[in-house]
């Protein structure tokens, strides 16, 4: 079962939990998974229908049983250095608990995110980070509780939204931070965000890390069948209806917006292609191709077609204008698809070769040998390029 998250305000720790429980997730048995974690003397969850914006949601609480956590758990925490868990005592609490391995991989995963965005905006080594962000109750039961209910709930992958931040301050332990706040827009790095003017800390650290841990896709809802919708509540009452939606179904297709920015060379010394690719592919292009054409008079020409993210596109420009003879550039919109795709090893007899795989819905459709690790074992053990592809091939498992 696929998921897409509308992040339209925002996320965060019981935002997730709420769209989860209003999916179906049964809170008894949430209840029951937490357990296992051994912490319920410390605090109490509870969730209940409510409306935002004459729409209805689910919001979750968790109330803490300790009288030194006095802080709403969806926004920034305290600091103090006494009171905190750090990461190496959040792995063991998840590691000694009964819950599956994925879950235990995943929330993690989402930790040591979380974490390591701390330790940058502190400047401190991740292991010194002793504070409620990581370690509060609320943010394991928040984090671990959301890995629980996607696993229950059969959510193998999630695609996600461009996220709103909101804007302004929001009130921490030392005084006034910017929205997002810092920890917030470390994690939030090459994702989309954008602010629609609420006065308000939208999506908080927590809320960051599940989604930026848990999915790799951000942008338009894909084309998808759609079987359930969930609202999880935020806490406050705003301009626009405080929830996160979660559509539930089966993602058919993604297709990612793209820019094509083309220009037609007929004057320049082909000796200086080499380089340009070059220098487009190291500023980020997705692709970059020639083609051979025919221009005015006749002339024999080259077109120059780059691929594209939106966010690249200014410096990629500015490359074909001052390294070509070009006067212009063209730019237009297309879709691009592309397979799910990961690095693996394969053993073959002269050592291990890389093969990158591209998969549609986790199988695996193509796969290719890295072509270099393929060259220098042709090349060190002195065999043809061909026969080394033939062994990865056959030593290749689906």
């Amino acid at each position: 079962m696929d998921a897409y998250f509308e992040m339209f305000s925002g996320i965060s720790g019981n935002m997730t939990l709420g769209s989860l429980i209003d999916l179906g997730l049964d809170l008894e048995l949430l209840k029951s998974e937490l357990g296992k974690l051994h912490l319920e003397d410390e605090y109490e969850i509870t969730a209940q229908k409510v409306s935002r914006s004459h729409i209805g949601g689910t919001y979750v609480d968790v109330k803490l049983h300790h009288h030194d956590h006095d802080e709403d758990h969806d926004h920034h925490g305290d600091h103090d250095h006494h009171h905190g868990r750090n990461l190496e005592d959040i792995n063991k609490i998840i590691d000694s608990s009964e819950l599956s391995k994925n879950v235990k991989e995943k929330s993690k995963a989402i930790f040591m995110n979380l974490a390591k965005a701390e330790a940058k905006v502190h400047r401190t080594d991740i292991n010194e980070i002793h504070f409620h962000e990581v370690g509060a109750v609320d943010a394991i039961v928040d984090i671990v509780g959301s890995v629980i209910g996607l696993e229950m709930l059969g959510i193998d992958r999630i695609y996600a939204s461009p996220i709103n931040t909101g804007q302004g301050y929001v009130m921490a332990a030392h005084g006034k931070l910017p929205v997002p706040a810092p920890a917030t827009a470390e994690l939030l790095k090459n994702v989309p965000i954008y602010s629609s003017g609420t006065e308000k800390e939208l999506t908080t650290p927590t809320g960051a890390a599940i989604i930026t841990t848990l999915s790799s896709y951000f942008g338009p809802r894909p084309l998808m069948s759609v079987e359930k919708i969930g609202y999880g509540a935020g806490t406050y009452e705003i301009e626009i209806p405080n929830l996160l939606r979660v559509s539930l179904g089966r993602v058919e297709r993604i297709s990612k917006r793209v820019k094509v920015i083309e220009t037609n060379i007929d004057d320049m010394n082909p000796q200086f292609y080499e380089s340009i690719m070059e220098k487009l592919f190291h500023e980020g292009a997705l692709d970059v191709y020639f083609t051979p054409i025919q221009m005015k008079k006749n002339r024999p020409a080259i077109k120059i077609s780059v691929i594209a993210e939106e966010q690249n596109v200014e410096k990629l420009n500015a490359i074909l204008l001052t390294e070509t003879t070009t006067l212009g550039v063209r730019i237009f919109d297309a879709e691009r698809e592309t397979l799910e795709r990961e690095m693996r090893e394969v053993k073959t007899k002269w050592g291990k070769v890389r093969v990158k795989v591209g998969l549609l819905n986790g199988k695996v459709v193509n796969f290719s040998p890295e072509y270099e690790d393929c060259k220098k074992i042709s090349s060190d053990f002195r065999v043809p390029i061909k026969e080394v592809y033939m062994n990865v091939y056959s030593s290749f498992e689906l």
